[in-house]
């Protein structure tokens, strides 16, 4: 089995308090995989240190078998683990555009020039504009960012986490706070990424969950509670009295 990304044994303490308690978890090449689990879970907590916003108390990380604990997060980026936030860090004044034409040029090595290459280099024009399409957004390719329906806004920022062209692409609650009827634009979008680009997704829409992924870890109190297949993980009786609120014991 090929595992692109893997966290083993992962303790993340604050003090007396442990977000994450030894949490192993093996993400396989091209998985579509979600992590879910009540608020408080240490989901978000796993994200920020396979990403390396958090470094580990404990425990390693390792992207193709090679250990990238100790890696800054923008050394990531350029391995190729890309993630986006559960609130978006867009820049309000940009064009959808402009953004993309940013996160290109800055790729290519070229960032301090953005403003000069969008408009003279071919190139950055060429895939910046395929994102848009690939992310339905060229109707507003122009306008301020600010200015930009919520969904629009969510799915410009996977459109930049894949300007960086990740390997592994974490979705943190992509679709949290959008309207329903936007909401199926970003799963549909979502799920029509290229096969090659492994989804690590954490979401609470449960029908989205499991709509989408081929597999399924449940967080609870910080520890890694069960894994599986989605129609596994629906029936288990444990994560329906503490992830959906049904007493099964009654």
């Amino acid at each position: 089995m090929a595992y692109v990304l893997e966290a083993v044994d992962l303790v993340k303490r604050y003090g007396g308090i442990v977000a994450t308690n030894n949490i192993s978890l093996r993400v396989e090449n091209g998985a579509r995989h979600a992590l879910i689990g009540p608020n408080g879970a240490g989901k978000t907590t796993l994200i920020n240190l396979l990403t390396g916003v958090l470094k580990p108390t404990a425990g390693r990380i390792l992207l193709d078998s090679r250990d990238i604990t100790q890696l800054r997060s923008h050394e990531r980026v350029q391995l190729g683990i890309v993630r986006t936030f559960q609130i978006n860090q867009l820049f309000g004044d940009l064009t959808p555009l402009e953004t993309l034409g940013l996160a290109i040029s800055e790729r290519r090595g070229s960032g301090k020039d953005w403003w000069r290459l969008i408009g003279s280099r071919r190139g950055v024009v060429e895939e910046a504009v395929e994102l848009l399409q690939r992310f339905h957004l060229s109707d507003i390719m122009t306008k301020r960012t600010a200015i930009l329906p919520y969904g629009k806004q969510r799915l410009l920022e996977i459109a930049l986490a894949f300007a960086c062209r990740p390997r592994v692409l974490l979705l943190d609650e992509p679709a949290a706070g959008v309207p329903e009827e936007e909401r199926r634009e970003i799963l549909t979008t979502i799920a029509h990424l290229p096969k090659d680009v492994t989804v690590l997704l954490i979401e609470h829409d449960m029908d989205l969950v499991f709509s989408f992924a081929d597999r399924v870890s449940v967080l609870v109190n910080g520890a890694l509670l069960m894994e599986g297949a989605p129609e596994h993980v629906a029936r288990d009786p444990h994560v329906r009295s503490v992830y959906l609120g049904e007493d099964t014991y009654a």
